[in-house]
């Protein structure tokens, strides 16, 4: 029997409409297809060429001026500020309707080949400009001068989806940190004292996740309510004994959250070893509202540290955070169990959510405690002045503290034995 021949396609049909494509073919067809783009698009394009130049003279030596928060023009001194991205890309609405995974473009994953050393071509002149992204997003072209920045969104993680620039001034953070360290002055090691430096207190801008999600959350556990309370002799001590009525709780509750941020760099979730750094996260909450949409401008002068952590990194994180919004929702509708209520399981479902990779604004002082090898930190909320920290204590001073509040509550007890005898 034969078989007839199949005729060819038509130019634009289906594949399936034809015989199967060869291997050249089908090559060919995914080299044709656009490489697919990040769901929420954020990149400046008004900065394509590198270039941020003021709006009034072209001139790109510009810098954050942290008094106002706004750009400045360092050579005809006019001032002017990027968009707020809670309007510009509309992250400040549609929690509502959030289905799956939404992430923008500068919070996409981190290509693990990616590099650090990036080579732009200047749009002044023409000349190939090396930036190392590890250490710095701006660089001057050696042959016209221009600054050229890093805008584009790379795969390496340096360039977020936005930035909040900084607020408070060197000095406003220095004498924040005096008077965190004077309130502690009583237990502080002489030698943190003396060899404050106000110079070491660097302006640093770190990487984090801002989130929006809606989440349903559900807990089961048993309740008590107390019926009765009596107390009993046993020797020479008195026990106290409750009665009560268990119940079974079950509590179910659906939310929102809005801006909820979460540390971008690994280093910052490690708890233990001998730095104290996790204590940046003891300043948040910072005003992501006013954030604005990417330009590395803003981090002339201070420094920054690249995002390490994907969104499927963190994701158990936000579990977890979520779980405790929704216990605290549920806290009002328990009351009625005086003795509390001890939750046994817990469900989450994330009906959806939304990832943006933001710069936030630190001032941070370490200080190296030679005697103990700790390496001690004290941040400033660049935004707030929030300040917590880490403080070296002396030791003696713990101990001679401890004996004089110990003698001081002997005599006390002693003198209402006497008194009341």
């Amino acid at each position: 029997m034969t078989q007839d021949a199949t005729p060819p396609r038509e130019p634009g049909s289906s594949p399936f409409d034809g015989p199967p494509l060869s291997l050249e073919e089908e090559l060919a067809a995914a080299r044709a297809e656009p490489e697919p783009g990040p769901d929420i698009a954020t990149v400046n394009e008004s900065l394509a060429d590198g270039l941020n130049r003021c709006p009034k003279c072209g001139s790109t030596d510009v810098r954050l001026r942290g008094s106002t928060g706004m750009l400045v023009c360092l050579f005809c001194r006019h001032e002017w500020q990027e968009a707020r991205v809670e309007e510009e890309f509309g992250l400040g609405e549609g929690i509502d309707d959030l289905q799956g995974t939404v992430i923008a473009g500068g919070a996409e994953d981190i290509a693990v080949d990616a590099s650090d050393v990036m080579t732009l071509k200047c749009g002044g002149c023409g000349a190939e400009v090396v930036i190392d992204t590890a250490h710095a997003m701006n660089a001057r072209c050696h042959w016209c001068r221009h600054t050229l920045n890093i805008q584009q969104q790379t795969p390496n993680g340096a360039v977020p989806d936005a930035v909040l620039p900084f607020r408070l001034t060197h000095d406003e953070a220095v004498a924040k940190i005096r008077e965190f360290a004077s309130k502690r002055q009583l237990f502080a090691h002489p030698r943190f004292k003396k060899e404050f430096v106000p110079e070491n207190v660097l302006g640093v801008y770190l990487p984090y996740l801002v989130i929006d999600a809606r989440a349903e959350a559900s807990y089961t556990g048993t309740g008590e309510v107390q019926t009765r309370r009596w107390t009993e002799k046993n020797g020479d001590d008195t026990v106290t004994y409750y009665a009560a009525d268990v119940f079974r709780v079950d509590r179910t509750v659906a939310f929102n959250v809005d801006d909820l941020t979460i540390e971008g760099a690994a280093d910052r979730a490690d708890f233990g070893g001998s730095t104290t750094n996790n204590i940046v996260n003891t300043v948040l909450p910072f005003d992501t509202k006013n954030a604005v949409k990417w330009n590395s401008s803003y981090l002339v002068g201070f420094t920054s540290e690249k995002r390490d952590l994907d969104v499927a990194d963190l994701q158990p994180i936000l579990e977890t955070q979520l779980l405790s919004i929704g216990r605290s929702q549920v806290e009002g509708s328990i009351s009625e169990f005086d003795r509390g209520v001890r939750w046994e399981q817990e469900g989450l479902d994330v009906g959806g959510s939304r990832w943006v990779s933001m710069y936030l604004p630190v001032w941070i002082y370490s200080y190296f405690q030679e005697d103990t090898k700790m390496l001690h930190y004290i941040a400033v909320n660049a935004r707030t002045g929030e300040t917590m920290g880490s403080v070296p204590v002396s030791q003696w001073r713990l101990v001679l503290a401890a004996m004089t509040v110990g003698t001081v509550l002997e005599g006390l007890a002693g003198f209402l034995l006497v008194a009341f005898s």
